[in-house]
């Protein structure tokens, strides 16, 4: 496990725990990134990826341990504080766009916070299919446009740590190739990003760091560059 240490890292968990009612979810998450960076959190379905990103929002039952964004603990923050303060974005697995609006009204609703958010040129430079179906209703895209719709949302509030669950999941090769395209233009704006991925080769190449986690832990920590002597380990990881 490669444990090179980031001096000032823009968001540090430790010892995070997360329980859904009763049920113990998170058993100690430690992971950092620093700004502009971007990590993949690996592993099998109910390994606690997605809980970890609900977890940083706020959006469990109890949560302990410690969430500390550019040094200001976000842990006893409740999530109405954390979603609106225009420094985390969440898209989450189910996309939460409005079926029943355009694409253009998608775009130009509430919230719209902080400084920063991207134009809506910015928006359609950075996924030129949103262009071309912008007077679509939501409920006649695609899942890549929908995917991508929700993205764009996120990335109009000016928030600069991203936090994405499963993007790729079910799409065509074709978009999935464009979304790593836009990842990479993110990450090279600057974008600080956590991507809770099932496919790692998705983000190699981009990635800082791969953290594999299992049953609420992180089990290994895996440098980019150390991805491809690291593949059999990870294929054991990743395999159902």
């Amino acid at each position: 496990m490669s444990m090179a240490v980031i001096d000032k890292p823009l968001l540090k968990i430790a010892d995070l725990h997360a329980w859904y009612g009763e049920s113990h979810v998170l058993h100690g998450i430690d992971l950092e990134l620093g700004e502009g960076q971007l990590i993949t959190l690996l592993g099998r379905n109910g390994a606690g990826r997605t809980t970890t990103l609900r977890a940083i929002m706020g959006m469990v039952d109890r949560r302990t341990g410690s969430i500390a964004l550019r040094g200001e603990e976000f842990i006893g923050k409740p999530a109405h504080r954390i979603a609106p303060s225009g420094r985390i974005g969440y898209c989450p697995e189910e996309r939460g766009i409005f079926s029943s609006l355009t694409v253009e009204e998608n775009l130009l609703l509430p919230p719209v916070v902080g400084e920063g958010g991207m134009s809506l040129d910015d928006i359609y430079t950075m996924f030129p299919n949103l262009r071309e179906v912008r007077k679509r209703m939501g409920t006649r895209l695609s899942g890549g446009e929908q995917q991508m719709l929700a993205i764009a949302r996120i990335l109009r509030t000016g928030a600069r740590l991203l936090l994405l669950d499963e993007i790729t999941e079910g799409l065509a090769p074709v978009i999935v190739k464009a979304l790593g395209e836009a990842i990479r233009r993110l990450k090279a704006q600057g974008y600080t990003i956590i991507l809770v991925e099932q496919n790692f080769r998705f983000a190699a190449g981009v990635a800082d760091r791969h953290y594999v986690i299992e049953h609420g832990r992180v089990i290994d920590r895996i440098d980019d560059a150390d991805v491809g002597t690291s593949m059999d380990k990870l294929n054991h990881y990743l395999s159902v």
